[in-house]
Parts: C-alpha cells; sequence; structure tokens
C-alpha cells in the first residue's frame, strides 16, 4: 500500500487529491493550520489507521520535522510527497513589507524545503519515490501584485529539475504541475474581500482564460494522481500546465 504525504490537503486541491488517494486504498498523511478540520475530515472517512492529520504551523521549520516524523512512526515510509500548501498575497515590489515577504517565503519555500530535507533521506534509502510540485503561471514573471508569490514559484520549480537531476539515481522523480486560475476557497475568500461574488469571478476569469472558464478543485487531480503512480516512474523533471491555455 502506497503511502502519500500531503503539505495541505484540508482545502481546496489538496483536499481532491487527499480524496482520490483515499479511493485508491492510498495511506494518506496530511497537514493544515486547523485541528477541527483536519479531525472533521477523519471522522468524516472513518479510517483512523490509515489517514492521519497533523496540525501545523508552516512559519516553523521544527513543526515540519514533526509532521514527517509523526507520518513515518505511523506508515515507516512516504512513497509520494504531494507540496501543496501556499499563500498568495496581493502584494507588489513597492508595497511588499518585510514581514509579508518573509510569510510568504516561508510557507511557500522554506517549509517545503525542509520537508524535503527529510523525505528525500527516506525515499533515498527505499531507493524509490515521487514528488509531485505545485507551481504557478506566476512562475515565469507574475502579475505585478503578486511579486513575492512568483518568486516562490519561480524557485520551486528551480528545485524541482535540481531534485530529477541529482536524485534520478536513487530512483526518485520529481515533477512541476502548473495550475491556474482555481476557484479554490482562498481565491473565493480573496474576490469576495474585494466585493466580488463568486458568479462574477467566474465571468471576469471565463474572459481571460482561453478555454473559457476557470479550474475548479477536480482539473488537476487526474495529473497528480498520475504522477504518484507506478505508471509514471521514468517521468521526471517534467512540467505540466493545467491552466486552460492561460499565460501570465
Amino acid at each position: 500500500m502506497k503511502t502519500v504525504m500531503i503539505l495541505g490537503g484540508a482545502r481546496g486541491v489538496g483536499k481532491a487529491i487527499l480524496h482520490s488517494c483515499i479511493q485508491k486504498g492510498y495511506n494518506v498523511s496530511f497537514c493544515g493550520r486547523s485541528p477541527d478540520v483536519g479531525n472533521e475530515i477523519i471522522r468524516s472517512y472513518g479510517l483512523k489507521d490509515t489517514l492521519y492529520y497533523h496540525p501545523i504551523d508552516l512559519n516553523n521549520t521544527g513543526e515540519v520535522r514533526n509532521f514527517y516524523a509523526e507520518t513515518i512512526k505511523r506508515f515507516q515510509k512516504v512513497d509520494a510527497l504531494v507540496l501543496y500548501a501556499g499563500i498568495t498575497p496581493v502584494a507588489s515590489i513597492l508595497d511588499t513589507d518585510e514581514e509579508t515577504y518573509d510569510q510568504v517565503f516561508n510557507i511557500n519555500l522554506k517549509a517545503p524545503f525542509f520537508l524535503l530535507k527529510h523525505v528525500l533521506k527516506s525515499m533515498m534509502e527505499a531507493r524509490s519515490g515521487s514528488i509531485v510540485f505545485f507551481g504557478s503561471a506566476h512562475m515565469d514573471y507574475g502579475e505585478v501584485n503578486r511579486a513575492p508569490y512568483a518568486l516562490t514559484k519561480s524557485t520551486l520549480y528551480t528545485l524541482s529539475n535540481h531534485i530529477a537531476h541529482h536524485y534520478a539515481k536513487y530512483g526518485i522523480r520529481s515533477n512541476y504541475v502548473v495550475m491556474g486560475w482555481t476557484n479554490t476557497e482562498g481565491e473565493l475568500a480573496l474576490r469576495a474581500g474585494e466585493g466580488m461574488s463568486e458568479e462574477e469571478l467566474a465571468e471576469k476569469a471565463g474572459a481571460i482564460i482561453p478555454m473559457g472558464r476557470m479550474l475548479n478543485s477536480q482539473d488537476p487531480v487526474p495529473a497528480v494522481m498520475y504522477l504518484i503512480a507506478d505508471e509514471s516512474r521514468m517521468t521526471t523533471g517534467s512540467l505540466i500546465r493545467i491552466t486552460g491555455g492561460e499565460y501570465i
């Protein structure tokens, strides 16, 4: 039975991936900020033995290490790591304060890096493993008001390629999924704060995205499940764009 570790997994696309992994019969270890949310997900599935939730502050690398340690304690291994968690503050270079900068880099880049430090050792011992990075169309240069976010996503792409090149000899593969404009809970909350309804958001996105609609939480899941599965054992260093044709 595979063990899939998700950085995130309690919301949005991460939660949809978690659901698909459960349907496959995988062990799943996931994390988030709210113990109540995570524990409710576990109760809803009734899977105490194969589903583990770890409350976490991703600004703290010690807690990231504990997440890994508890996962290994319960499941003994990590076959696949999905790096989904991230934040997307509205911030240009000119109006980014130091606190916002540090938080974006801590959560989007530092937490995945230090989790990988531990997971890679486990995968090297097993001589197999799949790492799936979640990227963004902002990775190339990004919108003007997503500067710190764009920098982290570009760096994660470099990190994915670094792993693909240097750790393939251990049977470890690493791939980067570019996720387009998606109607996640976070996106809806951000737009609501700007006074935009879900319907207005869908209309705006539909006029911009070449394929005529924004993504839903299910759209990236098939690609991620393929990259987790053994069928992708020779796929590494790849970038797949699930954006509806949108480039930023």
